[in-house]
């Protein structure tokens, strides 16, 4: 596959979710706050029309260096805030039973995550193979020695998908964001180059052994000729070579059907599944049953975000989602 670009140091430097950078490019939507013992960041929000405030881990996953530290970390957070809620990185050394000392009123599945082990048998799909060879044809692919330098191509990419599917919140981030993101250490970025023009973008995370597929944008030329494809196969042969083994391709609702078209791009690549859990604790039980429901559709946790689109953590698993890894 014609390629460009290489990277500026092959060590690898990055700590993916729990990078203190990445909590910071989400600080419009909350104020980062260091977990001392275990290494990670939640951001703290304040609850509309109260004083009150609740914590949430980065969007779209929590991760942290030391998972027995958490429960310690949770416990001494008191009640100060009414509640904390967070979707534990799937790839974590660490099951149910540890993650419920930290979160006693709420572990559940989340979404079913894609992964590949670079160091299983390739597990590429006919399908996506034959997709990879017909985007090189169409395509030159490039990793960005300096990813901050193509944030205009990200963002115009970017902006194209949030129109299109209707993200708000979060995940639709901004331009502040993704400017703190694409000089975070670990970061990749490729692009995708058709006559002349930056058709499709892929951002990728490393964090030691581990990397995850972070964002995906086309434009519909991109679309067209099946970009990502090309991009795929390209960051998953450099993660190899970078040492990465296990690599994140994102979720998917655990109900979505074997036909959704972006569970079968991601399974397409993949040789294991894994569970991304939805963890949740109330620190203040007064404070949240005097917030209530507001409102809002039952199951979802805290239950007074309910209808706050794009910053409630932790619907029940539902619907389609937006073109992305999370």
């Amino acid at each position: 596959m014609p390629q460009r670009g290489a990277m500026a140091s092959t060590q690898n430097t990055g700590r993916g979710y729990s990078h203190p950078g990445y909590a910071e490019s989400l600080a419009e939507f909350g104020v980062p706050r260091a977990l001392p013992r275990c290494g990670g960041w939640v951001l703290e929000r304040a609850i509309a029309g109260t004083t009150a405030r609740d914590l949430m881990g980065p969007y779209p996953l929590f991760t942290c260096a030391d998972w027995s530290g958490l429960t310690d970390d949770v416990d001494e957070l008191g009640d100060e805030v009414v509640s904390l809620v967070l979707v534990a990185d799937p790839l974590a050394d660490v099951e149910a039973p540890e993650l419920r000392r930290a979160f006693p009123d709420v572990v559940r599945p989340f979404k079913r995550h894609f992964v590949c082990d670079l160091e299983a048998p390739n597990a590429t799909t006919t399908h996506h193979r034959r997709s990879v060879r017909r985007a090189a044809r169409a395509v030159e692919v490039e990793t960005c020695a300096e990813p901050r330098e193509r944030l205009d191509d990200w963002v115009r990419l970017y902006d194209e998908l949030v129109a299109r599917h209707g993200a708000v919140g979060i995940s639709a981030f901004s331009r502040g964001s993704f400017r703190r993101q694409l000089a975070l250490p670990g970061l990749i970025a490729l692009r995708a180059e058709r006559h002349g023009e930056t058709v499709a973008m892929t951002l990728w995370l490393e964090d030691g052994p581990k990397a995850h597929y972070h964002l995906a944008a086309s434009s519909a030329s991109g679309y067209e000729v099946g970009a990502n494809y090309a991009l795929v196969a390209a960051a998953l042969e450099q993660l190899r070579r970078r040492g990465v083994r296990w690599v994140n391709l994102g979720g998917v609702p655990a109900n979505a059907s074997r036909g959704d078209g972006l569970a079968h791009f991601k399974r397409g690549w993949a040789n294991d599944e894994r569970p991304a859990r939805l963890c949740g604790r109330i620190l203040n039980r007064k404070a949240y049953a005097e917030l209530g429901d507001r409102g809002g559709a039952p199951g979802w946790f805290p239950r007074y975000r309910a209808n706050e689109h794009g910053l409630a953590a932790a619907p029940p698993p539902r619907g389609g989602e937006a073109e992305r890894s999370g």
